[in-house]
């Protein structure tokens, strides 16, 4: 069984259509990009498989690992292991990044420690310090960031490579087992993304599914994909290999249109 399955799905946003029927399967170890104009529907495709409340799902289904996703709070989600890098991190002023990523690691571990609690005396599951520190700093050489990113207040000041660095870092700290990137790599100049695309080649692994969404060609580049799939006015209209993603850079996505609309006369 896929690790992510969605099947027809069909999204509202404000009362306006923009999901129209999304097929879409991505199995452990594939990673899997789609590509698309403004206003096609990527965006929005992320933020509805982790639940934001703004999207209203009016059809179809989203399955993860036999579980129905669509029935699960946004908390629920990432304890099972979806996990969302946004396109427009937010703001968290008066709190350090390393006291967010501790805190968020220890409310995993709860969870997954509950069930093994209730027949027996509580125990704390929150990661030993010495193991959290060790972590952070092999994850934070991975990514080449400073020293001093962990003291700073989460994204506050941030410059849009950091907040991009800061999203690759929580990705590695939380171990994931499917990971959704939406645009994590508009803003950035060429070291910044060739440093996110190591931090995502790096979590490649066979029991990891990566959905990459992405507006431009270049990030394929670092981080090859095994399927790339084109998304317009609310739907999969083509599926290839990468090399359809270099036909999309060198056509742009007109030929895309024609070709679909040609179709329908």
């Amino acid at each position: 069984m896929p690790d992510l399955e969605i099947k027809d799905l069909h999204v509202d946003v404000d009362a306006k259509p923009i999901l129209k029927g999304i097929d879409l399967a991505v199995k452990s170890g594939e990673v899997h990009a789609i590509m698309g104009p403004n206003g096609s529907g990527k965006s929005t495709l992320a933020l509805t498989i982790m639940g934001h409340p703004r999207y209203k799902v009016t059809g179809g289904s989203i399955v993860f690992n036999g579980q129905d996703v669509l029935k699960m709070p946004v908390d629920e989600r990432a304890r099972a292991g979806l996990f969302l890098a946004f396109q427009y991190p937010a703001a968290i002023p008066g709190v350090s990044v390393a006291n967010f990523l501790r805190t968020a690691i220890n409310a995993r571990r709860a969870d997954r420690g509950a069930t093994a609690a209730a027949d027996g005396p509580k125990k704390s599951t929150d990661i030993a310090i010495p193991l959290f520190m060790k972590t952070l700093q092999e994850k934070l050489k991975l990514l080449e960031v400073d020293q001093s990113f962990i003291t700073r207040s989460v994204n506050d000041g941030f410059s849009g490579g950091e907040k991009k660095r800061l999203e690759m870092l929580q990705m590695h700290m939380f171990g994931p087992k499917f990971a959704v990137l939406d645009e994590t790599d508009s803003g950035l100049d060429i070291d910044a993304l060739q440093v996110v695309s190591r931090g995502i080649e790096a979590l490649r692994a066979p029991d990891v599914g990566i959905l990459l969404i992405t507006h431009y060609e270049r990030i394929l580049r670092y981080v090859t994909p095994d399927f790339v799939h084109v998304l317009i006015d609310g739907r999969i209209v083509r599926t290839g290999g990468r090399e359809l993603a270099a036909e999309l850079e060198a056509k742009g996505y007109d030929f895309v249109r024609e070709e679909l609309y040609a179709g329908k006369a």
